[in-house]
């Protein structure tokens, strides 16, 4: 039995009761050291406090633009039953304008994609047609790939379009900050959220999740081999993933790109569309 005494107004301890005190002291000492291996073992991730959310977002948004682009590219378009390699050449004006003609294969060729603001337009060689692309097509798919036409010119802005906010998933990784996005409820996006993550040190996104409204994974969007292009460092292949199609995917690789190079206005003009 533990016993304590009072003596002229000292308190005296037991030898039991010092023993439990000496195994406490070990034990927090024991949880110290554990806690110094784990600080240094794991890169630090900047708590929300720390890190500015908008500047991330604005780096996710422009992250394949600047003032201007131009990109030579290939999509690889993979399903159980086929697969085809498109040859595209892209322009974009800062985050209002882009264009994309496709230069091979021969099927294809030709087709083009204006992007001006809010409006899109395809042109299609085979029947000499220019069609307009209305808000409710924006997440269809563009040219039969995992990729939206929405995806492919940028029309929704992650900025202005979604409410964010730094998150801590439970499976979340040292060196990677995670950014929930939540769609404004006046912006037409089907998403429920979505989910980036970011490499810590320099904002460089690794991978993007696409959740439905009841809160289903439906797409995830890898981002790979980091590459500088005249001193721009960006991932050179976007990797998408549909959940909901077994042995589906649509990779696109970055060939070659410039940043902030003279681009002629005329570029980005419907009579663009249909020229040779």
């Amino acid at each position: 039995m533990l016993e304590t005494g009072v003596e002229q107004g000292k308190i005296t301890i037991s030898p039991a009761i010092s023993i439990e005190v000496r195994e406490d002291i070990k034990m927090i000492y024991r949880l110290f050291l554990m806690a110094f291996v784990i600080l240094f073992a794991y890169p630090v991730v900047p708590l929300a406090s720390e890190q500015d959310v908008e500047t991330i977002v604005k780096k996710i948004d422009a992250l394949y633009r600047s003032n201007t682009s131009v990109a030579d590219m290939e999509m690889q378009i993979v399903t159980p039953h086929w697969e085809r390699t498109l040859s595209l050449r892209v322009w974009t004006k800062g985050m209002d304008k882009t264009f994309i003609r496709i230069d091979a294969p021969k099927k294809e060729k030709g087709v083009t994609t204006l992007r001006i603001g809010n409006e899109m337009w395809n042109y299609l060689p085979k029947t000499n047609k220019v069609i307009k692309v209305p808000p409710s097509m924006m997440m269809g798919s563009w040219m039969g790939s995992d990729f939206t036409n929405d995806d492919l010119v940028k029309e929704s802005s992650m900025l202005n379009d979604y409410i964010y906010d730094l998150i801590v998933p439970d499976d979340a990784q040292p060196g990677h900050l995670y950014i929930q996005f939540i769609p404004k409820e006046d912006s037409p996006i089907v998403w429920g959220k979505l989910i980036t993550a970011v490499r810590a040190d320099d904002l460089i996104p690794v991978w993007q999740h696409f959740y439905d409204e009841k809160g289903k994974l439906m797409r995830v969007l890898n981002f790979k081999e980091i590459v500088s292009f005249g001193g721009k460092t960006i991932p050179s292949v976007m990797e998408m993933v549909p959940q909901n199609k077994d042995r589906h995917k649509t990779v696109m690789r970055y060939l070659r790109a410039e940043f902030d190079v003279q681009i002629d206005d005329d570029v980005f003009t419907r009579r663009n569309l249909q020229r040779k």
